[in-house]
């Protein structure tokens, strides 16, 4: 039984660490990116030496992830997770350690209280960006300095999973993604074509699936016509768009 989300994030990769877990489509830029679940593991434990080694993040600080849907973002909030940290998505403004954010989003983000920020392009090919923001570290530059293991202390079911005006454990976070995957009919075995614009939600897009034992398809500006041939080519069992 999944009890925290590092530990359904590590099963949903031992299953089969080559086949895809999380397929990226933009419609508006062409981009398609799929990651096994060896290469999205790749992603999350360098987030997670990043905040722990590079920053010295400690356990149960707060990290504000003031992202849209993808898969950088799913990157980073299990990353966060990993780490043993909670994960604020972007309530009221308060203090956290961390703070990552795109450049459409610095304004917003001034309202936050952090001392390390990093932006992201969430640029096909995971390019970095031109320029960042000023005050802030390009996410994807910083964390390739890191390490492809993570060997950090494991996370208990009554830690902080989720910062913010409303805290939830690890153990409340599964039960909620376990109730939702029910609600939506993703089952074990399924792959879930997911349009982000009518489910932003990381429980939906991201953790529901993932508790679920089940692969995912986000699509951010979805056309609608090319829904049902990429549902036929991605093999999608289930579609939520």
């Amino acid at each position: 039984m999944k009890t925290t989300i590092p530990q359904a994030f590590t099963e949903a990769v031992r299953r089969d660490p080559a086949a895809p877990l999380l397929t990226w489509y933009d419609d508006a830029t062409g981009d398609r990116t799929e990651l096994s679940g060896a290469t999205l593991d790749n992603w999350v434990s360098k987030t997670a030496n990043l905040l722990v080694d590079g920053v010295g993040l400690g356990h149960g600080d707060a990290v504000a992830l003031l992202l849209p849907p993808h898969w950088q973002t799913a990157a980073l909030l299990l990353g966060v997770s990993a780490a043993g940290l909670a994960a604020d998505l972007g309530g009221d403004p308060q203090p956290v350690e961390a703070l990552f954010t795109t450049p459409d989003l610095v304004d917003r983000a001034a309202s936050w209280t952090s001392l390390d920020r990093w932006a992201t392009g969430l640029l096909p090919l995971a390019m970095p960006l031109r320029t960042p923001p000023a005050g802030y570290a390009d996410y994807v530059t910083e964390v390739r300095n890191h390490g492809d293991h993570f060997r950090g202390a494991p996370v208990d079911p009554a830690d902080r999973a989720l910062a913010g005006p409303v805290e939830l454990s690890h153990h409340e976070v599964i039960g909620m993604a376990a109730d939702r995957a029910a609600e939506l009919g993703i089952t074990s075995g399924d792959r879930v074509l997911i349009d982000v614009t009518l489910y932003p939600d990381p429980v939906d897009w991201l953790l529901a699936p993932l508790v679920a034992d089940a692969s995912v398809v986000l699509c951010a500006n979805l056309d609608v016509s090319k829904a049902g041939a990429r549902a036929a080519t991605e093999k999608v069992t289930v579609t939520l768009a």
